[in-house]
């Protein structure tokens, strides 16, 4: 049996994949849940019609996207008992997500009690990174104690992504090197080193690393303390700006950058500014991670932003010549795979992310590993 379901369960959300190997089956989104005119009344319900609605027969296991496994879960996992309740354990390191992946796990385990779940984190990619890269240096009595370390996360867009990258150029995964940048509402950058990962820009949340949609990014942690003590913002409020009103939206006011590139193509500072502050950020990323890895293969692009951003793809690789990088600017106008000069020492990609087929693969190797 090669059919997994996937899941991707949100606090009033339910998306949807049914695989068979590669292929998808059907795929939809169920949305506004426990909403007034919503299209279910809570997560069992709107499961239930997507059974009523799916021919699930022959169904190896569902596979559920978890946002946090913490340091307890380094690879996909079959759900039991004390697995939900380990899950449920690290909702402070994730609590806007990890609920949401609970109630689907529950529901799922209710309504089809005879298909294996599994558990597959976004953190568990970034497991292989070494101490000197997932520490900082904080009394390690207190970081050990609270789980305070660098997890990284959308883990599986650059499983997925890196091991493309290393086909689209023919190369055996094992011996090749990649930057791989997501670029989308939320956005991370990591550094691949055959097949595993060796850094990343999200943290112990994906609050930090690149300018975001609604989401600072790096921020000097000392602000924190500034907008409490001086200008007497409480925690929560200081919270909900960092994560909820800065980023492109606190630079610009729009959170969505295809809107920030046509008013900053138009002429307004504040767009441009924000495209600006954006792109610095990328580069800065991807300076580091050439220096971690020191030979680098190739950079690639993927995500929302990242597949389809010309102007985001050109400017955050702007000037890097020296190092060997180049954008071809006819290669990047038509959305090549490559859009790097034939011959260039370090190649550019632009890979589709695959997240939803990323976790299909790790559910069937989580049942096999179980069986």
């Amino acid at each position: 049996m090669s059919r997994v379901l996937v899941l991707n369960s949100g606090s009033s959300s339910l998306r949807y994949r049914l695989f068979d190997g590669s292929e998808v089956l059907a795929k939809g989104l169920i949305q506004r849940i426990g909403e007034a005119g919503g299209d279910a009344p809570d997560h069992g319900a709107a499961l239930q019609r997507l059974m009523d609605e799916l021919d699930l027969s022959g169904l190896a296991a569902v596979g559920h996207r978890v946002v946090h496994g913490g340091d307890r879960f380094t690879a996909s996992t079959v759900v039991d008992d004390e697995v939900l309740a380990t899950i449920e354990e690290l909702i402070p390191l994730a609590p806007l997500h990890n609920p949401a992946a609970l109630t689907g796990l529950r529901v799922a385990r209710k309504l089809l009690p005879e298909v294996p779940q599994v558990a597959v984190f976004d953190t568990a990619f970034h497991s292989t990174i070494p101490p000197e890269g997932a520490l900082w240096a904080i009394d390690r009595a207190i970081a050990g104690k609270w789980g305070l370390r660098r997890y990284g996360f959308h883990g599986t867009s650059h499983a997925y992504v890196s091991r493309e990258t290393a086909r689209v150029l023919g190369r055996p995964v094992g011996e090749t090197n990649v930057i791989t940048l997501h670029l989308g509402n939320g956005a991370s950058a990591t550094a691949v080193r055959g097949g595993r990962s060796v850094a990343t820009s999200m943290g112990m949340t994906p609050l930090p690393g690149l300018v975001m949609g609604t989401r600072s990014g790096d921020v000097d942690p000392s602000l924190i303390f500034h907008l409490h003590r001086v200008a007497g913002m409480p925690v929560d409020e200081i919270e909900e700006l960092l994560t909820r009103r800065s980023g492109l939206l606190g630079l610009a006011g729009d959170n969505d950058l295809r809107s920030v590139q046509e008013r900053y193509e138009a002429g307004d500072p504040d767009a441009a500014l924000a495209f600006d502050v954006y792109c610095r950020r990328l580069r800065e990323y991807t300076g580091a991670y050439l220096a971690v890895l020191g030979r680098v293969d190739a950079i690639t692009f993927t995500g929302g932003v990242g597949e389809n951003s010309r102007p985001v793809r050109a400017n955050t690789l702007a000037g890097l010549t020296p190092l060997g990088i180049t954008v071809d600017p006819d290669r990047n106008e038509r959305n090549a795979t490559v859009i790097s000069p034939d011959g260039s020492p370090i190649a550019v990609c632009v890979v589709p992310t695959e997240e939803e087929l990323e976790i299909a693969s790790e559910a069937r190797k989580a049942i096999g590993s179980a069986d």
